[in-house]
């Protein structure tokens, strides 16, 4: 007998001006099931849980919760519904407790037996296995500890259909272990969850069922146990693809940035880098890991010159065998010896790139200072705007149309796509695939690549371990500032930078060059 649906969706339709996000989309959650939803960037997967979760409100289309038609305009309703959505960026308060978190918003007169609040919080918590203290205050805890607290949130609030938004994006593997553990004992009670995430690994391991949109359409569900990674990848693509990265042996590795014993402080006093020491050698991809804000970030803008350092030096070996003192050079001076930073942060248009400005004017921004006379080069940076859109299939009207009109993952390939054709010598890269689907993936890393063929230093900053090892010929560990240890990518273990990356295990730095 078919298992009840908790949440059906029939012909869901969702406009934005012009723009069709859902179209007619047919979608179902039975009760006590993990549904994983894929697609390629902007297929519409968080729009569709937008509307289920009140945020968005959709053109045409027919809701139905536990069989009966419902009307959702806003989270309130989504609430009373039974439906709580666990957002990739958390919305916690950080000067309050986990328990004080939890019951923001909740109805209730009189004074709050906040004692008896914790205990109840905390049978829900021994009850599906999380590790979580109610007393605890939200600044003294971790990423995963956070996402614990929002997860219970909406649990205590009565849900009994939960959607994940790239639950396991900042996540180490170890902790996405415990995750998965609580999330099949909450299956096991009986609580329908939806996960949007783009690691098909983790889809494989801990779905039931699979659903896939491609360009704002259902493509179909499938079976986790029938799938790979493979006809996953063919439904969201709409094409076979291919999912290999060669990774070739380093040819004549010459070292390129040394950094010794580098401190840098933010505007609070604390270390975000804390002696930090490594090198970084042509030819090769330094794969850099970490829990969020572990100072991957520092450490690539301490070599660009964006930091300031209280102490220790970076150096840099040119490929004609000088030596130079990167630290107390201004930027300038350190992109004109070919060092480049490719930073791809979340707000990609507020560093980098100007979103009012066309893809050729962008371009521009680096090298508008070699036009001669009162007038700029705009040959050269058109004839570069269109490779980067032939080369990286960017999905754009036209060069001319300004940057802010295109998706999250054009822009990052806007971005990426000008540093590496820059041909720099030293290539720092953070986070550059993410928001771009899996077919756009594969072509950034295969750029690196070729970047790292031609004996360009790679530093690569990444947040998925599966990548990082397949990608890179070292890995770089930071844990709080410091440098846990650079391991073998090709030897080490997931487990092993998980273990690193939460300082329960420390190799020594550099015990691989």
């Amino acid at each position: 007998m078919e298992s009840k649906y908790a949440i059906e969706l029939k012909q869901v339709t969702k406009r934005f001006g012009e723009v069709v996000a859902n179209d007619q989309v047919d979608l179902n959650v039975r009760a006590g099931e993990i549904l994983s939803i894929l697609g390629e960037n902007g297929s519409g997967k968080t729009t569709l849980m937008n509307m289920i979760s009140g945020i968005y409100f959709p053109d045409e289309g027919h809701i139905y919760v536990n069989g009966k038609e419902v009307t959702i305009r806003s989270p309130k309703d989504s609430h009373e519904l039974g439906i709580g959505m666990i957002h990739q960026h958390f919305k916690l308060v950080p000067v309050l407790t986990a328990a004080e978190n939890i019951i923001l918003g909740m109805s209730g007169k009189g004074k709050l037996n906040m004692k008896k609040i914790e205990s109840d919080i905390k049978t829900l918590v021994d009850k599906y296995g999380f590790d979580m203290d109610p007393a605890m205050k939200i600044y003294d805890m971790s990423v995963s500890q956070k996402q614990t607290v929002e997860i219970v949130k909406v649990l205590y609030h009565g849900a009994e259909v939960l959607i994940l938004d790239e639950p396991t994006a900042v996540l180490t593997p170890q902790e996405t272990e415990k995750l998965f553990d609580v999330l099949r004992n909450m299956k096991q009670d009986g609580k329908s969850i939806i996960i949007i995430t783009h690691k098909l690994n983790e889809v494989l391991e801990l779905s039931d069922r699979v659903s896939v949109l491609r360009k704002g359409k259902y493509i179909g569900t499938v079976d986790t146990k029938d799938a790979t990674v493979s006809s996953l990848t063919e439904m969201m693509v709409g094409e076979k693809v291919t999912l290999d990265i060669n990774r070739t042996e380093p040819k004549n590795p010459q070292k390129r940035i040394e950094m010794i014993g580098v401190t840098c402080r933010n505007s609070e006093g604390t270390a975000v880098l804390d002696k930090a020491s490594f090198t970084a050698y042509s030819g090769e991809i330094l794969g850099v890991a970490g829990i969020s804000g572990s100072g991957q970030k520092e450490l690539l803008e301490s070599i660009a010159g964006l930091q300031y350092m209280e102490e220790g030096e970076i150096w840099y070996d040119t490929p004609d065998g000088d030596r130079k003192k990167l630290s107390g050079m201004d930027v300038k001076e350190i992109r004109k010896l070919g060092v480049r930073l490719s930073f791809v942060p979340e707000d990609r248009l507020g560093m980098g790139l100007v979103g009012s400005m066309d893809l050729t004017d962008n371009m521009m921004l680096r090298s508008y200072k070699k036009g001669r006379g009162a007038f700029a080069d705009r040959k050269s940076p058109r004839q570069l705007a269109e490779k980067v859109v032939e080369s990286l299939e960017v999905v754009t009207p036209s060069i001319n149309t300004p940057v802010r009109r295109l998706s999250g993952g054009n822009v990052q390939k806007v971005l990426v796509g000008r540093e590496i054709s820059s041909e720099p010598t030293v290539l720092m890269v953070a986070y550059p695939v993410r928001g771009l689907d899996i077919n756009s993936s594969y072509t950034i890393y295969n750029l690196l690549n070729d970047q790292k063929e031609k004996g360009v230093a790679v530093i690569c900053v990444g947040e998925d371990l599966d990548v990082l090892l397949e990608l890179c010929d070292k890995i770089l560990v930071m844990q709080s500032g410091k440098v846990a240890g650079i391991v073998d990518a090709r030897t080490a273990t997931k487990e092993q930078l998980g273990l690193m990356m939460t300082g329960d295990l420390r190799e020594e730095a550099g015990k691989d060059e």
